[in-house]
């Protein structure tokens, strides 16, 4: 196994085509089909599964392509070290979250880290659940995930950033807008707006209503946190929310939080990623995020 090998397996996988990867590496397309046999002989199982309209990594290949970038991209690290031609920190880092989490508190900080590495490219990708975070993560299709616990994965990095909670969210001219505070008892007639299942919210919500013996009215379901405030101000319904997420209306008196008796809804999100040796700038990344836990919590925080 050769980094050339390498490079070209990497390259193959990028463009999911023999034919734009011999291009961008001014190769002939035999002599990159030529390369990835070989590599495919000698790890004894076929990185690629190929068919008319392309080719797409089977599941050693993913794995592979993790090894692969790693190996590549320290190689180049040593190759400027070693001849003293650091260059300025570069590359890609993609990161995979909630689109909710990506809009609302995540991107204060991913703006402040592309003003501080200008170099470094982030790629975002939105999930619906934590399992599609988790399992972007594993398969290679991310670097960095955003989830709420609980995760559990011997291969990933997980830290712990901060607490968020769920609230009672109405709009104004709801009926339970201007109380004080309610029971549990006082909702269960009222329609629901709900995020769809297997988002994290949606589980926590469940699991509320299984604790209250409420029989939920569901008024529909959507993961667009914006779509779901939008119907909550309409009086379509009432939902539990993250604070964070609906500060701005809260603050301009579009919605109004409901004070629930004994309500306490806390969620922990992590920092998830690929464990052992980042390439770097993945590594400057989480670094960066890690660094500014205290600013997540409070923007957490209504």
């Amino acid at each position: 196994m050769e980094l050339w090998q390498l490079r070209t397996f990497r390259a193959v996988a990028e463009n999911l085509n023999f034919t734009k990867a011999s291009e961008q590496l001014f190769l002939t397309q035999s002599a990159v089909s030529h390369q990835i046999k070989a590599l495919e002989e000698e790890f004894g199982v076929p990185l690629f599964i190929r068919g008319k309209r392309g080719v797409k990594l089977t599941d050693a290949g993913k794995k592979a392509l993790v090894y692969a970038e790693k190996i590549l991209d320290q190689a180049e690290e040593m190759r400027q070290f070693v001849t003293g031609r650091e260059k300025a920190l570069a590359g890609r880092v993609r990161v995979a979250a909630a689109t909710q989490a990506l809009v609302y508190l995540f991107a204060p900080l991913f703006e402040a880290f592309m003003d501080e590495f200008e170099t470094v490219e982030l790629v975002f990708r939105t999930t619906v659940s934590t399992e599609q975070t988790v399992e972007d993560i594993l398969n290679g299709a991310s670097d960095v995930g955003f989830a709420s616990l609980a995760v559990y994965s011997p291969n990933l990095e997980i830290v712990e950033l901060f607490e968020d909670e769920l609230v009672l969210v109405c709009g104004k001219k709801h009926r339970l807008a201007e109380k004080a505070e309610v029971s549990t008892k006082n909702l269960a007639d009222e329609r629901w707006i709900l995020f769809e299942r297997g988002a994290s919210i949606r589980r926590t919500t469940d699991n509320f209503f299984k604790e209250n013996k409420i029989e939920p009215v569901t008024a529909l379901e959507s993961n667009d946190t914006y779509f779901i405030k939008i119907m909550i101000e309409h009086g379509l319904g009432i939902s539990l929310l993250p604070a964070w997420s609906v500060a701005s209306e809260i603050e301009r008196g579009e919605l109004k939080i409901v004070k629930v008796k004994k309500l306490n809804l806390h969620r922990s999100v992590a920092m998830l990623s690929m464990k052992g040796l980042q390439p770097a700038p993945i590594r400057a990344f989480t670094n960066f995020i890690n660094e500014r836990k205290n600013q997540l919590q409070n923007l957490a925080k209504l």
